[in-house]
């Protein structure tokens, strides 16, 4: 695979991370433009280079680049077996002096991410190391690093990817195109150069929650009381039980601690009302149930109108029993629609517990590429067990009831669609594509604009570069001065 453009800009963003962790040597970078250049003269002038553990290479701003920034960024690209494209040793030093172009102007434009934003993207990453190696204990053997360490190494790249990502997406916010640039665009182009459109499907959706049972809402009940006793009588902490017993993938890892300060509006309704009345945080909340689960709630802090708490959150399991009552239920409702006693419409409005289709007939929509709803889904984008059955049916048929694990809420749940419209994999039209032609045209408009923003960055940017790297054959016309 080759790395080109966009690609590697997205590859020296993912691994930034790596370079987080320098050589004693340069442990101490100061961010004055004048001192970081003074460090590039005086490597620049060192007598024996090869006894040089790291050096910064080039300057940005006020931002400087390692060597060992460079080196790690290349090692990530060979173990992903990635090339690329043009001199590693050009293009990858490069690249990352157009992030710090993007980092120095999100300074200057007062960029911020919340600390729970990286957290979420950090935890995003580790989880998707967990998939690939099989464990924890496999990642950390990897890394050589426990989890903990790995979130520190993280914490501050992730937070320079974000700022970069908002830095980008608010220059462009302003760019439009109209249904003339679009038409004018597509009919300059030869029809095999025109976009293949990928099979695209609607589909409708009727679930049942299984009911639990008395019992086991008790036992979790009970378990949560046992862990309040427990913190109250001074035997162990509230974060020591959130690691071990929290289901909240999210939040267990930092003992049930919410990584900001949040208000009202992005908490669960109830989960609010007992958090915001918490006033001591040495007492534990009484046992709050939302479409989660069961909570333990513990006050950290209040700032304001925001709050920073942890929870416990305990998921009652549902039998095999309940789950085949649901599906009987569904296969119930299935038949009747085939039978055209009511259509699956009328079922999904007045019988599906899912609340964000039943009031749309039972519609499934997708956030598309510019933040646009539709009901429109690529197979790719949909819950993996909706794809699998939607994958056999023919448009308006109804499937037989399946099991799936809700993205939203991770509770287990039953459900049967009626594949409401497929286009298969077309060369796009204007008449039926017309949003996805538009988003390439738009695509292209920020990309160019992107690209004009950064060579004029550059020539208004103080800029240093390593002597030895100023016979590259650089992108971008202006680093060398």
């Amino acid at each position: 695979m080759k790395i080109t453009g966009k690609t590697a800009l997205w590859l020296v963003a993912s691994v930034f991370f790596i370079a987080s962790v320098h050589a004693s040597t340069v442990s101490g970078v100061e961010d004055d433009g004048d001192t970081a250049a003074a460090k590039v003269d005086s490597v620049d002038s060192a007598p024996n280079p090869e006894s040089i553990v790291d050096e910064v290479i080039w300057v940005v701003g006020d931002e400087a680049i390692l060597l060992s920034d460079v080196e790690n960024v290349r090692l990530q690209s060979e173990m992903d077996g990635m090339k690329w494209d043009g001199n590693p040793d050009c293009v990858i030093p490069e690249q990352l002096a157009v992030q710090k172009l993007f980092l120095h102007q999100a300074a200057i434009d007062s960029v911020e991410v919340t600390e729970s934003d990286v957290a979420r993207s950090v935890e995003q990453q580790i989880n998707f190391w967990i998939q690939q190696t099989g464990s924890r204990e496999k990642l950390e053997e990897y890394k050589n690093m426990s989890l903990t360490e790995i979130r520190q190494t993280l914490h501050d790249d992730f937070r320079d990817r974000l700022m970069i990502d908002r830095e980008r997406e608010q220059l462009v916010e302003d760019i439009t195109v109209s249904p003339a640039d679009v038409r004018r665009y597509f009919n300059g182009l030869p029809e095999d150069s025109l976009p293949i459109i990928q099979t695209e499907v609607e589909v409708q959706i009727i679930t049942r929650q299984p009911k639990v049972a008395q019992k086991e809402i008790d036992r979790v009940k009970n378990e949560l009381r046992e862990y309040t006793e427990r913190v109250t009588n001074g035997e162990t902490s509230f974060a020591t039980l959130a690691r071990l017993y929290s289901e909240d993938p999210g939040t267990a890892r930092q003992g049930g601690e919410f990584q900001d300060y949040v208000g009202r509006g992005m908490l669960d309704p109830t989960f609010a009302n007992v958090a915001f009345n918490l006033t001591d945080p040495k007492k534990i909340s009484k046992i709050v149930e939302t479409e989660f689960g069961f909570h333990i709630i513990q006050l950290i802090d209040k700032r304001g109108d925001k709050i920073k708490v942890r929870h416990i959150l305990l998921k009652p399991r549902v039998t095999q029993e309940e789950i085949d009552m649901a599906k009987s239920q569904l296969d119930s409702i299935a038949d009747r629609v085939r039978e055209g006693k009511f259509t699956f419409e009328e079922a999904a409005s007045f019988l599906s517990d899912d609340k964000d289709t039943r009031n749309n007939n039972g519609l499934m929509a997708n956030m598309a590429d510019d933040g646009r709803m539709t009901s429109r889904f690529q197979m790719r984008n949909l819950p993996s067990e909706i794809a699998r059955v939607v994958d056999s049916l023919k448009v308006g048929e109804v499937s037989e009831p399946f099991q799936m694990i809700s993205e939203k809420n991770g509770k287990t749940m039953c459900a049967i669609v009626k594949l409401k419209n497929r286009v298969e994999t077309h060369r796009a039209t204007i008449t039926e594509d017309y949003q996805a032609m538009k988003n390439i045209v738009l695509a292209k408009r920020k990309e160019e604009f992107i690209d004009k923003w950064i060579r004029d960055k550059i020539k208004a940017t103080y800029v240093r570069i390593n002597d030895r790297y100023k016979n590259c054959d650089f992108k971008y016309e202006g680093w060398v001065r």
